[in-house]
């Protein structure tokens, strides 16, 4: 196969439309820290100007999120392959076009260019490279960050560590935890310490947010699913009753914005919970539950159309209403 050809195959493997909302996440994290009141920088009486260290780090941590995420793709496959004979005919290790035992060390080679590096993602004071490379282990919290990540795409797919993906709790927690918490805190500890209140209140609203949305995806693959073994929501509980669970978590986790910006910081009572911009914070939140609030109405208005369609409007909803928030907290955090 020429070079070109299995390029792109490898390419259509990672499903790279999937692999925007971590690294725009994880952007988003880091600009969130260097706006907050949290920045190192400018608690330690420097210039809240951006220079090259901070953005080679956040590139670095970012490109590194991206290919966690295609890592974690290419892993959800190799698992699922007895589900893609019936939900995804096409995929390149249904085919046979991609071998197992290439699709393995695929995977492994992005694992390792996805983790490894982050060991060099430490903070300010530590500036250059053998500062970073030779900090404390504490200093390295971005690095534990992923390898948690890491392992919890293993416990979502491997039998071996559960495959919480066939549980109809389970899958939606192994997939919330890394891809809404860790993924937003990982973004902030690519600026600043992680050990505040603040970096934790934001991924627990992205958290609570995927904790629900993330079941959009099951609907349409239910019957692969089913003859895998694998009890998601709609086929452990069936479509409707599934929808009516999920479509308050597209409303609910954005009313926090509101919230954090008037309460305070329980560690750190001078701040607010959240230390940017509070209206533009606020009407984030606001905006976030309306637009939520429609696409709840769309998942109940006839929930058999989840289970019809292979990307339910309600699915795309969701990526788009993460790419906006995420964009919105980096505004938030610059004005």
């Amino acid at each position: 196969m020429a070079l070109a050809s299995r390029l792109r195959l490898y390419r259509r493997f990672t499903r790279p439309f999937t692999l925007l909302p971590p690294l725009l996440g994880v952007v988003s994290g880091a600009v969130t820290a260097w706006g907050s009141a949290h920045n190192p920088r400018v608690l330690a009486g420097l210039s809240r100007n951006v220079d090259g260290t901070v953005l080679a780090t956040i590139a670095l941590g970012s490109l590194c999120a991206a290919l966690l995420n295609a890592a974690s793709n290419a892993i959800n496959q190799i698992y699922d392959l007895e589900n893609d004979r019936v939900n995804k005919p096409s995929r390149p290790l249904v085919t046979g076009e991609i071998s197992m035992s290439a699709a393995w060390r695929f995977a492994v080679v992005l694992y390792a260019i996805a983790v490894v590096p982050t060991w060099l993602v430490v903070v300010y004071p530590y500036d250059t490279f053998w500062e970073k490379a030779l900090a404390p282990a504490s200093r390295h919290q971005c690095v534990f960050i992923f390898l948690a990540g890491m392992l919890l795409t293993f416990v979502y797919s491997a039998p071996a560590l559960g495959r919480t993906k066939a549980h109809p709790f389970l899958a939606n927690l192994t997939i919330a935890v890394p891809r809404g918490c860790l993924l937003k805190v990982a973004g902030w500890s690519m600026v600043g310490s992680i050990f505040h209140a603040e970096p934790w209140y934001i991924g627990f609203v992205f958290f609570l947010f995927l904790l629900g949305a993330s079941s959009t995806k099951d609907f349409s693959d239910m019957k692969g699913d089913e003859a895998a073994g694998c009890r998601t929501l709609p086929v452990q509980f069936g479509v409707r009753t599934a929808a009516r669970w999920i479509a308050p978590f597209f409303v609910l986790p954005w009313l926090f914005l509101p919230f954090g910006v008037w309460a305070r910081d329980p560690f750190a009572p001078e701040h607010a919970l959240l230390t940017g911009n509070p209206w533009i914070l606020t009407i984030l939140g606001l905006g976030l539950s309306l637009w939520g609030t429609y696409t709840a109405y769309v998942l109940l208005k006839n929930p058999q159309d989840l289970a019809e369609a292979e990307n339910h409007p309600s699915w795309t909803h969701m990526y788009y209403m993460m790419m906006v928030a995420q964009i919105g907290f980096g505004v938030a955090y610059l004005v």
